[in-house]
Order: C-alpha cells, then sequence, then structure tokens
C-alpha cells in the first residue's frame, strides 16, 4: 500500500503497547480503538491488527494487488478509483474491494476528528515492543507517514472468516460523533487525588462546560473553561497516569490525557473519564465543547 497524500497527521496504529508503563513505555496504540475494532472485523482480522489512523480525512492510498479496506470512525466520503461508479458516502463504516492498481481517497472528514484505514491482513510494519503502533510523544515505532511510504501488508483470513466476524462486530460505529455546536458527555470517576481539591470538586468540575483548545494532539486535549482550583500549595511527587485521567496544572485548566500520554505525571488527577468514553474524547477536536458527568 503506497501513501500517496497521508493528510495533516496519519500514523499505523493497533491497540498499544500495554503493561509497559513500568518500564516507562506509554500505551499509545489507536485513539479511538472501538473504530479501529470495526474497521478490523469489517475485512476479516484480529482486532488487534494494525490500521492507519487518519486526521481529518485528506488523505489517499495506492494498492499493488488486490485488497479489501474498510474505513470507520469520523465520518468522511470514500471514494474507489477505477472500479467505483460513483462515491461511497461512509454513515458509519465503509468497505471497498480494490483491485489491482487502486486508488482509495478519504475527503475531509464531516464529524468527528479520526478516522482508520483497516485493510485485509493488517499493516505490516515491523513490531516494536510487541506492537506496530507509532508512538508520537517517546518515538517508539513509526513516525508520521509521508506521501511515497510503501506499507507492508499482511495475508488476508479466508472468505469464510470474514463472514463470521463481519456477523459477530460491532459494526455500527461504536463511537458516535458530537455534531459541532452540541456538548459531549464525557463520564467520569473520582480519581485518586481527588481529596487535593477540597469538598464538592467534582460536582464544580462537572458544573462548567469545557473547550478543547488548539494545544490539544494524542497526547491530550487541553482544555479551557472554570477553573479547577487546588485546596493548597503542595506539589506532587510524579506518580503513574492512565489513559483519560484529568490533570490538573497549577493554572487550574484540566488536561485530558489520550492514548500518547506520558507514563508519569505530577499534576493532581481529580477524574478519570471511563474506557467506554474514551473513543468519544478521541474524536473531538478544537473548539468542541465538552461537560462531565460522574458516575460510581
Amino acid at each position: 500500500m503506497e501513501v500517496i497524500r497521508p493528510g495533516p497527521l496519519a500514523t499505523v496504529q493497533d491497540l498499544g503497547r500495554l503493561g509497559l508503563g513500568s518500564l516507562g513505555v506509554p500505551p499509545s496504540g489507536a485513539a479511538d480503538r472501538a473504530s479501529l475494532i470495526d474497521g478490523n472485523r469489517l475485512v476479516g482480522n484480529d482486532d488487534g491488527a494494525a490500521g492507519v489512523e487518519l486526521t481529518f480525512g485528506r488523505a489517499a492510498f495506492r494498492f499493488a494487488g488486490r485488497a479489501r479496506v474498510a474505513v470507520t470512525g469520523a465520518r468522511a466520503t470514500v471514494t474507489l478509483s477505477p472500479g467505483s461508479d460513483e462515491p461511497a458516502r461512509q454513515t458509519g463504516a465503509s468497505v471497498l474491494e480494490v483491485p489491482d492498481g487502486g486508488l482509495v481517497t478519504i475527503g475531509t472528514v464531516q464529524a468527528g476528528l479520526r478516522s482508520y484505514l483497516a485493510v485485509a491482513g493488517g499493516v505490516a510494519v515491523p513490531a516494536v515492543l510487541g506492537s506496530r503502533s507509532a508512538d508520537l510523544l517517546s518515538g517508539t515505532g513509526g513516525g508520521p507517514l509521508h506521501a511515497g511510504d510503501l506499507l507492508p501488508l499482511g495475508d488476508p483470513r479466508p472468505a469464510g472468516y470474514l463472514r463470521a466476524a463481519v456477523r459477530t462486530s460491532t459494526i455500527a460505529a461504536s463511537t458516535v460523533m458530537t455534531a459541532r455546536g452540541t456538548v459531549a458527555a464525557l463520564r467520569v470517576a473520582g480519581g485518586p487525588r481527588l481529596n487535593w481539591f477540597g469538598p464538592h470538586a467534582l460536582d464544580r468540575l462537572c458544573a462548567g462546560v469545557y473547550t478543547v483548545t488548539p494545544a490539544s494532539n494524542r497526547t491530550g486535549l487541553r482544555l479551557d473553561g472554570p477553573r479547577v482550583r487546588r485546596a493548597g500549595d503542595a506539589e506532587l511527587p510524579s506518580e503513574g497516569l492512565v489513559t483519560g485521567s484529568l490533570q490538573v496544572p497549577p493554572d487550574g485548566s484540566p488536561i485530558l490525557l489520550l492514548a500518547d500520554h506520558p507514563t508519569t505525571g505530577g499534576y493532581p488527577v481529580i477524574a478519570v473519564v471511563i474506557s467506554a468514553d474514551l473513543g468519544l474524547a478521541a474524536q473531538l477536536r478544537p473548539g468542541d465543547l465538552i461537560r462531565f458527568a460522574v458516575v460510581s
């Protein structure tokens, strides 16, 4: 598979390097895991096969040999040439049978931020520490894709396996995109340093509406909104972090950590977004609005 146009940011991602935090290795992997899994099931791959994560779409790929591809996640118009009379408009997932030499083009996303291109057999770049994911924070694995890059593909599964995978797939877009101008609801549980923020801190956090700022990426979302004030002036020694942590730096503006987050940090964590809502968080773009809601 040749990268003709990578768009603003394209990287190879699987489900990440889990379990290596004690060695200082971030988890990385697909920011919206559910959308990558859906794409893999549509083409008959294992859930953890590597695909390409696209940011804002605007990408194109040419295939040497026949291929089956699926595009999931953020909605965009997907076109195949030659071999398709009309564009295949994506409403949750698009599946295309690509002929030898076919060009797959993903347009600008219409809702959400990150799309996933899954290919039967998976993207077979070399694995590093058990994963093919590009970690942009630490530099582990490959970096961003560039025009002219050639990506090896694995061997597709037999057609019978594909039919079974499709029958058991969630397919219907596990991550529901939030329309522009509406407020995304992210559910949180109290964090390990909730006591650093005084009584009713979670209630005050959930009472406000926050805006995703342009200073956001795969490492995390920087948020602008009501300041979260600490109860004292003490500083916290660095401690372990998980994806979804809401760190609060001294200025009181929360940072929501995503897939490429560091393994440790010294800002107290007031709350943690539950895993079921991390895909939605990863689909938020600058200017989008967030409200938090506490769950047990």
